[in-house]
This record gives structure tokens, C-alpha cells and sequence, in this order.
């Protein structure tokens, strides 16, 4: 099943350096403002390479620009190879939406990609249409893999493995906490028959593919090129760098992503709605309802109230799962001509409805791992934006070269 293996791991020199001022969220999450910071922050922040900008006097674009800043990290001995391969056990330790404390706890390592979809790599998500050339234009100046995607392991007792292996490992040595108060620690797991144990058992499963489906696809298509150009030789370019939990309800803290939506008068929406679902006027304030959502019920948010949306059977049986993204795409689809756009947050959600900022919020609730299972299971694909694993693993812990 999956291929999942050690690697030498590009990793700051912590003598020299302190985790806080070097590692960044990675690339899709970094506003201008936030890139601005951490950029002052050290002129060894990840986010140099990993949203990357020009050079202009030096005559360099933004992706040559950032290999040659990685490469002077290499050269004044910045950032350096481990000794040998080995797994990076990396630990999240946070409170989440609801405010309760929560360890997420899996591994750093080489995962195998799966361009013909054998079943190795599973998506579960539907992606949304993007620029993949700047990640591929990054990976073939760099050839380095900066931040990692997040994995799934349908394995059972990982997790196990990883409470051995932090068990044996004493205190990290690189320790950071994140603006969202996130602990994140990274120890290497180097000793053969720990090792050994991980790639047995990560072979014995599909590896489920949490966050990063555009940059998993970009990595398929840099593979491609490679075998094309090398005369379809493997080699580094047929793993990327993956972090990789358990698929359980204890490693994971999932969040639903709730659709605003511009264009339509909120008072038109009872009546587009009512082919779909009961529309009914909600007797409490939709602050709660994310985590006290009767099952199949959508909240629905504008300036004039709030309305709880139960769906009705035809609904449920052109939705194509048992989700509620599933059923409000069909729904939406009926709206007409409107703007659609993804918000994890649900105070911050009600907050574009309060400022103007969006005509109406459907609040959804957050996908179970069961439900997640048995979709990927069954080799289908969620639609867009219906998980939002947290929090992020940082770019930086370490890195990744596709050299040969």
C-alpha cells in the first residue's frame, strides 16, 4: 500500500537559531501583511523560500531568488543535512474551536506519490481550479520540498508507534509556538528498528491526503517531467515531504468551512431555498450552532435572522453523500449567478453577514472521521472546502531535497 520512508532532513542549526524566528506557516495561508513580518523577522525565515519574491538588482526572479537564498543557508551552514535518514516525530499541542485542550502527534517522512491512482495516495476532497505553476516553478528552482502535506494513515497503531518514539526521545530540540499559541516539536527518529516498524506498518494502508491536494498534484507533475527528461528513471522526485497522522478522532481536530455568499437578496433566499429544504425561522442565536447542529441541519445567517435549513428527501437523494457540503452544492448550484467564497471560522462568518462583507452565511458542521473513512473508502472525493484540518504544521521544521 503506501510507501512511506526516512529521509535526510535539511534542518536549522539550533545553536545558531531559535525556532520562533525561523519557521512560518506555510505558503497558502501567509497574507501580504503577515509575509511582511515574518520576513524582519530573520533573514533565515522560511518564508524566504517559501514565498519567495525577486531580486530585482540581482537579476532574479522570485523562484531563482529563493533557490539562491537556500543555497547561501546551505553554504554559512544556516540550515544543514542530517547525518543519515530517519523519521522527525512532530507534535501540535493546542486547544481547539471549542477550547479544549488537544495533542496531535504523526510523522514527518518521504511519502510515495500515487499518479495513477493504484490506491497508494487517496484525495478526499474535490480541488478547486488554481495556479499550479507557481509551486511547480518553485519545486524545479528549489528542488526542494519547503512545506509538507498532511497525510492520513489508514494504518491502525500509528499513533501507538509515535507515543514509543516520543517516549524514548526525551525533550525536542526544536521547539516553536505559533501567533495562535500552537506548540509545535520535532524530534528525529533514527534508530533502525523504529524505523523499520514505521514503513511496515505505513505499507499496510492507503495514506488519505488531509491538506495539500495542490501541491500533491504538483508534485506528480514535477515527477513526470523528471521521468520524462531522465529516461523514466526513479528517484527523489517520486516521494514529497508528508506529515502523517493516524486517522482517528483523537489525532485530529477537524473544523467545518462555512460558504459565504454575495449576489443574492437575502430575502430572495427563503424561496430559492425551498425546493431543497424546510426554511425555518431559528428560535436561537446560530452563535452556538456549530457544535449543537441537529444531524443534517444547515444554519443559515443574514442581516434579517437567522433560519435553521432541514433537507428534504429530494434534496437527500440528489446529494451525491451524507454531508453537509454535499447537500448545500446542490443547493447552491439553484441559486443563480452569485459569488462564493470559504470561511473555517463561524464567528467570523456571521461577521461578514453583520458587516456587509457577504449577503449570507450557511453554517455547516464539521465532517466526523468516520465519515471521512468511509468516503475515501468507497473512491470518492468530497466536495471543495468541506474539511479544515487544524492547526498547521509549520514550514521550516524541516526540509526536504529532491537532489539526487
Amino acid at each position: 500500500m503506501a510507501r512511506f520512508e526516512p529521509f535526510a532532513a535539511i534542518r536549522y542549526d539550533s545553536r545558531r537559531l531559535r525556532a520562533d524566528d525561523v519557521v512560518s506557516p506555510p505558503y497558502d495561508v501567509v497574507g501580504p501583511a503577515e509575509r511582511a513580518k515574518l520576513a524582519v523577522r530573520s533573514p533565515y525565515n522560511a518564508i524566504h523560500v517559501e514565498l519567495p519574491i525577486p531580486d530585482e538588482a540581482a537579476g532574479l526572479d522570485r523562484y531563482e531568488n529563493a533557490a539562491r537564498i537556500f543555497g547561501s543557508w546551505l553554504a554559512d551552514g544556516g540550515v544543514r543535512y542530517d547525518p543519515g535518514p530517519g523519521f522527525y516525530l512532530y507534535r501540535m499541542t493546542f486547544r481547539d474551536e471549542r477550547d479544549q485542550p488537544r495533542v496531535t502527534t504523526g510523522l514527518l517522512g518521504a511519502l510515495g506519490l500515487d499518479p495513477d491512482g493504484t490506491g497508494q495516495v487517496l484525495p478526499h476532497e474535490q480541488t478547486i481550479p488554481k495556479d499550479r505553476n507557481d509551486r511547480l516553478s518553485l519545486l524545479r528552482s528549489t528542488r526542494l520540498n519547503t512545506s509538507p502535506i498532511w497525510g492520513l494513515s489508514l494504518a491502525k497503531g500509528l499513533t501507538s508507534l509515535c507515543g514509543e518514539a516520543a517516549a524514548s526521545a526525551g525533550e525536542s530540540g526544536w521547539r516553536a509556538t505559533d501567533l495562535a499559541g500552537v506548540i509545535h516539536e520535532l524530534w528525529p527518529v533514527a534508530d533502525e528498528r523504529t524505523v523499520g516498524a514505521i514503513v511496515a506498518l505505513a505499507a499496510t494502508a492507503p495514506v488519505l491526503i488531509a491538506d495539500g491536494h495542490h501541491r500533491y498534484d504538483t508534485a506528480c507533475g514535477y515527477a513526470a517531467e523528471c521521468r520524462a527528461s531522465n529516461g523514466d528513471m526513479a528517484g527523489p522526485h517520486d516521494l514529497m515531504l508528508a506529515f502523517v497522522v493516524e486517522l482517528s478522532e483523537e489525532e485530529l481536530s477537524i473544523r467545518a468551512i462555512h460558504r459565504l455568499v454575495s449576489g443574492v437578496a437575502a430575502e430572495r433566499l427563503p424561496g430559492l431555498l425551498a425546493p431543497f429544504f424546510r426554511v425555518e425561522p431559528a428560535g436561537i442565536d446560530l452563535a452556538g450552532f456549530p457544535p449543537t447542529a441537529p444531524v443534517g441541519v444547515i444554519g443559515l445567517a443574514t442581516r434579517g435572522g437567522f433560519s435553521l435549513l432541514y433537507p428534504l428527501p429530494a434534496l437527500e437523494e440528489a446529494a451525491e453523500d451524507d454531508l453537509d457540503s454535499s447537500r448545500l452544492k446542490v443547493a447552491l448550484a439553484a441559486l443563480g449567478d452569485h459569488e462564493l467564497t470559504y470561511q473555517p471560522g463561524w464567528q467570523e462568518a456571521l461577521a461578514a453577514v453583520n458587516d456587509g462583507a457577504a449577503d449570507a452565511a450557511f453554517l455547516l458542521r464539521p465532517v466526523a472521521v468516520s465519515k471521512i473513512e468511509r468516503v475515501a473508502h468507497g473512491g470518492r472525493r468530497m466536495p471543495p472546502k468541506t474539511t479544515f484540518f487544524e492547526p498547521k504544521p509549520r514550514t521550516g521544521m524541516a526540509f526536504r531535497s529532491l537532489g539526487d
